[in-house]
């Protein structure tokens, strides 16, 4: 059996990112928090490691293949891939609560598909799936 060591020191913490967003979700264990607030969260831990969100890059640039790993993916195995890409989804409370919206993002950032091509496309859609809505007249995006 193989042991696979890394340099604690040379991984990229997200926890040290996301210290807002893993208070937001112990608070929801005590009370309601709102689904958007922690989206918005998580989208600014993204954009402060990559400097993009999941927004930012449509489902269909994945292959089949690429689902069926991030499908397939467990705490453990999900640990190894980040360490694998130079992440640590590990805080002082144990596995991140985000860890699979993480390797989302780290298997984006490996396969290449964080762009700004990728980025105005997925906000185009988006705009366009808004603007397609019964009573929707206009969209205002913040950048």
């Amino acid at each position: 059996m193989s042991t696979i060591a890394f340099d604690q020191f040379a991984l990229t913490r997200i926890a040290d990112f996301a210290r807002t967003l893993s208070r937001l979700h112990q608070a929801s264990r005590r009370q309601a928090i709102d689904d958007d607030q922690i989206d918005r969260e998580f989208n600014a831990v993204c954009m402060s490691i990559w400097g993009y969100t999941s927004d930012d890059i449509s489902d269909d640039l994945f292959s089949v293949e690429d689902h069926a790993f991030l499908d397939s993916l467990d705490e453990a195995h999900a640990r190894l891939f980040a360490a694998e890409q130079g992440y640590d989804l590990v805080d002082d409370q144990g596995m991140l609560t985000d860890w699979w919206g993480f390797c989302w993002m780290i298997l984006a950032e490996k396969r290449g598909l964080l762009t700004a091509e990728n980025r105005a496309a997925a906000r185009a859609a988006i705009e366009e799936k808004y603007l397609a809505a019964p009573n929707v007249i206009g969209v205002i995006v913040g950048r």
